[in-house]
């Protein structure tokens, strides 16, 4: 018997659906989780590690910046200390125009001796620093195998399998400049300093004991009376002394109690070096029959 026409119609319209159609939704679905979702992270292997190991450290200006700090906090302490105490044994000689040329004569003399001795300091670290470079580019060399055994013992305090170092020093001592810059860093541990270093020491050192130096000087320029004058410089200095012993400590250290005891710790030293002074000039002054008058 035959079929009406409308179930053939019917048929035809369900079988000429595109096929897809019906799956399209879930295979979309199952897209889009698939693309958001994360990656899965591998275990960074051994030879990645390595390479970690082998970035210089991230200085950029920081090394330079404490090198500076550095400078300022030793020229300010002795500027501080040295020219008080000397104007301090000064003043027991009563005379406040003696204490002014002598401060003034250790002042100048001080700076000058402390900036050059910076900038001596700092250029022999610099000169030491480019003969170690050039003997190690010279061990590169002439005995490759050993440095290579060297690079080998370095990196194996960091517990990493002799596997793992090989590629790594595979790569790296292809480049002799890479190799030598290694073996500066993790080796002998010296740290390139810039050719400016030496001057800029020099200016930091010797501006900083000049201007510490300076401070405890200013009230005999003010005062005519130097038992006065020497009162007040106590006083400024005393003062001076606590809180550059506070900072000091707080911008090295980085806490409250090590600041506190930097501010006490500077403040006994700079009165046992002015104590000490004034009683040595004070004792010779008493066995010179000739004594400056006021």
């Amino acid at each position: 018997m035959a079929s009406p026409p409308f179930f053939h119609s019917e048929k035809t319209e369900i079988n000429h659906q595109p096929p897809h159609t019906m799956a399209s939704a879930p295979t979309s679905s199952n897209t889009t989780l698939n693309a958001t979702a994360d990656p899965p992270t591998e275990p960074q292997s051994e030879q990645t590690q390595v390479a970690k190991s082998l970035e210089r450290p991230h200085t950029e200006q920081h090394s330079e910046h404490g090198d500076v700090v550095r400078d300022i906090i030793i020229g300010f302490a002795d500027g501080l200390t040295v020219p008080f105490a000397l104007t301090a044994g000064l003043s027991s000689l009563g005379s406040s125009r003696l204490v002014i040329i002598g401060g003034l004569a250790e002042l100048f003399s001080g700076a000058i001796s402390m900036g050059l001795g910076a900038f001596l300091a700092a250029d022999t670290e610099r000169q030491k620093y480019n003969a170690e470079e050039l003997k190690e580019y010279d061990e590169v060399e002439r005995f490759p195998a050993r440095e290579r055994q060297e690079c080998y013992d370095i990196l194996e305090k960091y517990n990493i399998s002799h596997d793992a170092i090989t590629p790594v020093l595979d790569q790296l001592c292809q480049d002799p400049r890479q190799w030598v810059q290694f073996m500066m860093d993790f080796e002998l541990k010296l740290e390139k300093p810039e050719y400016k270093r030496a001057y800029v020491s020099a200016v930091t050192m010797g501006a900083s004991y000049f201007i510490g130096g300076l401070i405890p000087m200013i009230p005999y320029f003010a005062m005519h009376n130097v038992t006065h004058a020497l009162f007040v410089s106590i006083g400024i200095t005393a003062v001076v002394l606590l809180v550059f012993g506070y900072i000091k400590n707080w911008v090295t250290v980085g806490t409250k109690r090590s600041a506190l005891w930097g501010a006490v710790q500077t403040l006994i030293v700079g009165a046992l070096a002015a104590g000490t002074s004034y009683g040595i000039v004070r004792a010779i002054d008493s066995k010179d029959p000739t004594s400056c008058g006021t």
